[in-house]
C-alpha cells in the first residue's frame, strides 16, 4: 500500500513547554502571520533584526490562547514547546511566535501534490529569526552571488541557524481555512560557551516523552525515538511496526504517514567537534502519521465535493439562464 509522504522540531523548561497550556489570539483565515493583527509598515533603507521583527510580527498576542481540544492524559506526550499535532495553523503559529521576539512566520510553500480544484490550502508554515536587512549594491549582490557559487563548488558546508538562535517547521493539512497541524519540528543551536551537555539533553528528552523506543548513539551525533501505534501504545523491539513507524526531526526533512502508525516523537542530538560529550545542537519533531493521513484523505475528499458542488451549481445556473441555440 502507498502511503503519503511530505517534506516538511533550552533544556528541561524548553522541552516541556512551559505555558503550553495557555492560549492564543487567532487571526484572519489566510493571513501569513495569523497571529498578528495587524502587521507594521516596512521602514525604508536599513534596518536592525529587531525592526524587521516589528515589522513582520504585527501584534503577537503572549501567552498564546488555545482553543482546540488539549491532549488525553493517557495519550502520549505529542508536543514541541506547545505546539502540537490537532492545534489550527492560527494557534500553533501564534505559540511559535511566542516562543522568541525575534521569531518570524511564512507559509510554506511545500506540501503535497493533491488536486486542490483551484482551491489555496495552508500546507504548513517556517518560522526563522529575523535579519537585519542591508541595502546592498549591485557590486554586492553579484560577489555575495560569486561567493556562494564558489562554497557550492568546494562543498563547503553552511547552516542557516545561528548559535543562541532556532528554526521551525509546523505541517498543516485540512480545508481552506480549517487547515490542522499534523507534525512539527524544531531545530535549537546552543550559544557558544553555554552548551549543555548531550547527557543532560538525553535525560531532559526522557524526563518529558518517557522510555523511548530507540536510543542509538554514534560519534556523530544521538538518535532518539518515541513511536507509538494508533492506540497510544509505545512501540518497542519486538513489535512489526518498529521500522515501519519512523518521525523526522529535521525541519527540512520529509515526513512519512501511515493509518498503521500514531504519534512519531523522534529527537537528534549534534555534539561539538572538539568535545563529543557537549551539545552544539538538537532537533525534535513529532508527526501525528493516523491523523495526519485522515487529515489528508478528509481534506482531498472535501475538496472533490465542494468541486462537485460548484459544477452542479453551475449546471443549474445555466438550465435557467442560459441562451438556446440557434438551430
Amino acid at each position: 500500500m502507498h502511503y503519503p509522504t511530505w517534506a516538511s522540531a533550552i533544556l528541561l523548561c524548553a522541552l516541556t513547554g512551559c505555558g503550553s497550556n495557555d492560549s492564543g489570539h487567532a487571526g484572519p483565515a489566510g493571513s501569513d502571520v495569523t497571529s498578528a493583527s495587524t502587521s507594521s509598515p516596512r521602514r525604508e533603507g536599513n534596518a536592525t533584526a529587531e525592526e524587521v521583527a516589528e515589522e513582520s510580527r504585527g501584534d503577537v498576542a503572549c501567552p498564546a490562547r488555545i482553543k482546540s481540544a488539549p491532549r488525553d492524559a493517557k495519550a502520549p506526550v505529542d508536543d514541541v514547546l506547545g505546539v502540537r499535532p490537532g492545534m489550527t495553523y492560527e494557534e500553533a503559529a501564534n505559540v511559535v511566535l511566542c516562543t522568541h521576539d525575534l521569531l518570524i512566520v511564512q507559509t510554506d510553500s511545500r506540501g503535497f501534490q493533491i488536486q486542490t480544484y483551484g482551491q489555496t490550502l495552508r500546507q504548513g508554515f517556517t518560522a526563522t529569526f529575523a535579519k537585519p536587512r542591508v541595502e546592498k549594491s549591485s557590486k554586492q549582490i553579484m560577489q555575495e552571488l560569486q561567493d556562494e557559487a564558489m562554497g557550492r563548488g568546494g562543498n563547503r558546508v553552511t547552516h542557516d541557524v545561528a548559535p543562541g538562535q532556532a528554526k521551525w517547521y509546523v505541517g498543516t493539512m485540512g480545508l481552506p481555512g480549517e487547515e490542522r497541524v499534523i507534525n512539527v519540528a524544531r531545530e535549537e543551536w546552543f550559544e557558544e560557551g553555554r552548551n549543555p551537555t548531550l547527557a543532560s539533553l538525553e535525560q531532559a528528552l526522557i524526563k518529558k516523552y518517557g522510555t523511548p523506543t530507540r536510543n542509538e548513539k554514534s560519534p556523530s551525533q544521538r538518535y532518539m525515538t518515541w513511536a507509538f501505534d494508533p492506540l497510544g501504545r509505545l512501540i518497542t523491539e519486538t513489535s512489526p511496526l518498529l521500522n515501519r513507524c519512523t518521525g523526522v526531526s529535521d525541519p527540512d526533512g520529509g515526513a512519512n504517514f501511515s493509518p498503521d502508525c500514531g504519534v512519531v516523537v523522534t529527537a537528534t542530538l549534534f555534539p561539538q567537534a572538539d568535545n563529543p560529550d557537549l551539545g552544539r545542537f538538537f532537533q525534535v519533531g513529532i508527526v501525528d502519521q493516523t491523523g495526519g493521513y485522515e487529515a489528508l484523505t478528509q481534506t482531498e475528499q472535501g475538496l472533490e465535493r465542494m468541486d462537485a458542488q460548484r459544477r452542479a451549481a453551475q449546471v443549474e445556473a445555466a438550465s435557467k439562464n442560459s441562451t438556446a441555440p440557434q438551430l
